[in-house]
């Protein structure tokens, strides 16, 4: 066991001292999501677009390697399984990419089904942990009524909120994960200065 608690250390101290060594591309890094974060939120339906390109990209090349793997390893079992799946990731790819308006459509109705799923399991999760009179459970039933209000928004704006919601949500997902950034590289700027 000391072992282990001397190896999380030393993964620990490792990490802080290169936070600490780098802290300008971690500021730098923060500020880039920051602004590109804000865009997405001005001109949410573009961010939108592009994370449906990005998307189909993903796929497309998923599919393939997955097609190229499948194909080496004929004599695997479950060859036609993962034959279709490749395939099905090529296709799911093209679509998007040649369609990137439209699947935006399709990614907020999964989006939606996210939301709804998540918020229900959040909010059976916060009566568990109430029941258990654990603390807290106020913000986890929170966090899952929200999810599933932010849901039920989207759907009745259908299709009108596939325009918006995916940019939106990405743009502000990036400032919230810029600014984190720009405070822990600001925080180990200041260590650093008080060391040095």
């Amino acid at each position: 066991m000391a072992t282990t608690e001397s190896e999380a250390r030393a993964i620990h101290s490792a990490v802080s001292a290169a936070i600490h060594r780098h802290w300008g591309l971690f500021l730098l890094e923060g500020i880039l999501l920051i602004v590109l974060g804000s865009l997405a939120v001005l001109v949410p339906a573009v961010a939108s677009v592009a994370a449906t390109i990005v998307f189909g990209w993903i796929l497309l090349l998923s599919g393939v390697i997955g097609l190229i793997t499948t194909l080496r390893a004929r004599q695997a079992p479950g060859f036609g399984w993962s034959l279709l799946s490749a395939i099905i990731g090529i296709a799911a790819g093209l679509v998007l990419l040649a369609m990137p308006v439209q699947g935006t459509l399709s990614l907020t109705a999964v989006l939606i089904a996210f939301l709804l799923v998540e918020g229900v399991v959040s909010i059976l999760y916060a009566f568990e942990h109430r029941k258990g009179l654990s603390g807290r459970w106020s913000w986890m039933l929170a966090s899952g009524i929200i999810d599933v209000v932010l849901a039920l928004i989207l759907m009745a704006g259908l299709p009108g909120t596939a325009v918006w919601a995916l940019g939106l949500l990405i743009g502000i997902n990036m400032i919230f994960g810029g600014w984190a950034l720009v405070w822990m590289a600001l925080h180990a700027r200041s260590e650093a200065t008080a060391t040095a």
